[in-house]
Formats: C-alpha cells, structure tokens, sequence
C-alpha cells in the first residue's frame, strides 16, 4: 500500500504534477512532501517487523517499537508527525544531543568501543534526501538552523526558565556577547520560536519518553502550555526589536597616537544601563489570533 501511494504521488496520478526532491529542482514544499512519504513508511515498516519479527521466528508475542527522536528535535518540530518518531517509548526523548553526543564518547574512551567515535565524527542527518555526488548533504543543523549546541542552551531558557522571547534574548546577549551581536541573537530568538510555535501541534502526539531532567518537551505529562500560539509573537518581537538601537554603542579603538571613536556603532551588550527584563518581559501564553 506505501509503496503504491508513493508511486502514485511520484507519477502524478493524485496531483497531476510530479512534486520533485530539491535537489532535483523542487521547491521547498515539494522537497519536504517526499521526505515526509519516507519517514512516515520508515514508521509502518517498523510496526511491522515488531509485530512479525518474533513469529517469523516461530515464538509468541510481539516487540516493543523504540523512537530515536532526542529532546532538541522534540522542541523545535524538527520531525514529522506520525513517523518513525512514533513509537511505543522512546528511551532518549528527554535528552538533549550534546548530552547523547557526551554519553556516546564516555562510552567510546572507557571502554575501547572505536566504532563509536564514527557515530561522534558524522554529522546528525535525517537521510531523507537524495545524495549528492554520493555523498550526504542535508544536516540537521542546516535544516534547523541552529546549532545543537545553541538549541541546548535555548531549550533549558525556553523549557526550565520559562522564557519567552523577550526574556530569552535579555539573557543570551549576554551569555553570548563573546560570539555573537545582539542583532544575531535576535534573529536565532525569533527563528527557534517561530518553529517553536508552528510545530508545537507535534508535541500533543509526542511518545512517551524516559524523564532524565527538568528539560522535557513531553507536553502530556511534564509541559501542559498550549499548543497554538500565534506564530508571529508581534508583540514579544517588537520588544526585541525595540531594544536593539538601545544596545549599540560607539566602539573605542586603538589608534596610532592614542584613542579614538571608530565611524559608526557595532553591537554590543549594555553596560551602563541594564535592560529591565521584568517589566517588558512578554507573555508566556500568546493568545491564538
């Protein structure tokens, strides 16, 4: 039956055009429909061979299906509804990647186990889409666009502090002063809750995971906010936007001579005038448009 749909879709019989991968020339719509077709068979045929693995092997009952789908992905969307995320438990919903990622190399030095400095060195990928030049080219930071490691960080504010945008991004331009401007901040801010927002419909079918921490996505038991938001957060953005002007500041250089103002302003935190991050901070709740 899968296979027949997919051929179906492929050949145009339902839609009468022939939705084609991005590498291929296809659109983004047309790129995410045929990654969905496969990650939603990958999920069929694991039901069936839990179901049929023991009986092929003349013994009674059935096996239990484990999802893979870590707390990062779980948080932002970054998974299809009803695909091989679903399970009948999943062992590492309530851990994050930089946290598997450290697990896997303690196990890698204490016990000699090589193969799994392969796992560490490859980049995390979906493989849902055709290779280019035999090699794999989608990542799943680059569908993201974050970084793991900054999804960590932004996952325990959003999750653990309760943060919303606003107090989101009051507390990375500082955390994060080092590497990136405010203007950076803002930017990841909104485009991890933008996600946040629209895939949050994904969590109310999440599988029920093994709680490790406070840093659980599992709305069902341990998150119970809602789930539709207003996906353009106007007021919470608007406050981000307004306090950019307010964080550039002149920047003294060094000069032959002695000091002097560099033309024109850069990015930088606050440093005379704290934000007051209590009386603007937003909403956690968005009331649905």
């Amino acid at each position: 039956m899968c296979v027949l749909l997919c051929q179906a879709v492929e050949d145009g019989i339902v839609t009468g055009r022939w939705p084609q991968f991005r590498v291929n020339g296809g659109s983004h719509r047309e790129n995410l429909a045929l990654q969905n077709v496969q990650a939603r068979v990958r999920m069929v045929l694991a039901y069936l061979f839990a179901q049929l693995g023991l009986w092929a092997r003349g013994k009674p009952g059935g096996l239990l299906v484990l999802g893979s789908a870590n707390v990062d992905e779980s948080l932002t969307g970054y998974f299809t509804k009803y695909d091989c995320s679903s399970a009948d438990i999943n062992p590492i919903g309530g851990i994050g990647k930089t946290d598997l990622k450290s697990f896997l190399l303690y196990y890698a030095e204490q016990f000699q186990l090589t193969t799994l400095t392969g796992i560490l060195s490859a980049p995390p990928t979906a493989e849902l889409e055709p290779l280019t030049d035999g090699q794999v080219s989608q990542t799943d930071e680059a569908d993201m666009g974050l970084t793991y490691s900054e999804l960590s960080v932004i996952g325990r504010l959003r999750k653990i502090s309760k943060c919303g945008p606003f107090s989101m991004f009051c507390k990375l331009i500082h955390t994060w002063k080092d590497a990136l401007s405010p203007t950076e901040v803002a930017e990841k801010v909104k485009h991890f809750f933008r996600m946040y927002s629209m895939n949050r419909h994904k969590m109310t079918t999440v599988t029920p995971s093994y709680h490790a921490e406070s840093y659980s996505p599992d709305d069902n038991r341990f998150d119970l906010r809602p789930f539709l938001y207003n996906t353009r957060w106007t007021w919470q953005f608007r406050c981000i936007d307004n306090q950019i002007p307010l964080l550039r500041v002149p920047l003294l250089v060094a000069a032959a001579g002695g000091m002097s103002w560099q033309a024109g302003v850069k990015d930088a935190p606050p440093r005379a005038e704290p934000l007051n991050a209590v009386s603007q901070m937003a909403p956690h709740n968005t009331p649905k448009q």
